[in-house]
């Protein structure tokens, strides 16, 4: 009868109640796993809603984006497109209609990519003029048109 007792009345640290041990293990697992979760997604979203710059607002930048991470949309300008085979390079211009800035890509071109064709580039300014692109993107038209 006393044994009853005791365990009737034993504090919340007494080792004879493993149960809120556990259910304060599983707690702080389950603030762990989320908090891991939440800073995954914030991450991921962060990376994917980068913004890019017209060609006219990049440059308009100045010295400000030297060296730095971006990404720019433009026309690709007709009779610019210049691919090296022999070093899987290809240089091209884009333009927005009020500037226009050289990029020099090297890596697989996208099937879409043509003169005229709307592209994001991104990479990084280079100070002589050139835009040194890492990524090269071509934007898909609003409506599809089969070719000829």
């Amino acid at each position: 009868m006393k044994d009853l007792d005791k365990q009737q009345h034993a504090s919340p640290a007494d080792p004879r109640r493993p149960h809120l041990l556990k259910r304060k293990r599983v707690i702080f697992a389950v603030i762990v796993v989320a908090l891991a979760l939440g800073i995954l997604v914030y991450m991921g979203m962060s990376q994917f809603t980068t913004y890019y710059l017209t060609v006219s607002e990049f440059l308009g930048k100045g010295d400000s984006i030297n060296g730095k991470q971006v990404r720019v949309t433009g026309q690709v300008v007709p009779e610019s497109v210049n691919w090296d085979t022999g070093n899987f390079t290809l240089s091209f211009t884009i333009a927005d209609g009020n500037a226009s800035l050289p990029v020099v890509y090297k890596g697989v071109v996208p099937d879409a990519f043509k003169a005229g064709q709307d592209v994001v580039v991104e990479g990084k300014y280079d100070p002589p003029g050139l835009f040194l692109a890492s990524k090269l993107i071509t934007k898909c038209p609003s409506k599809y048109e089969p070719s000829q």
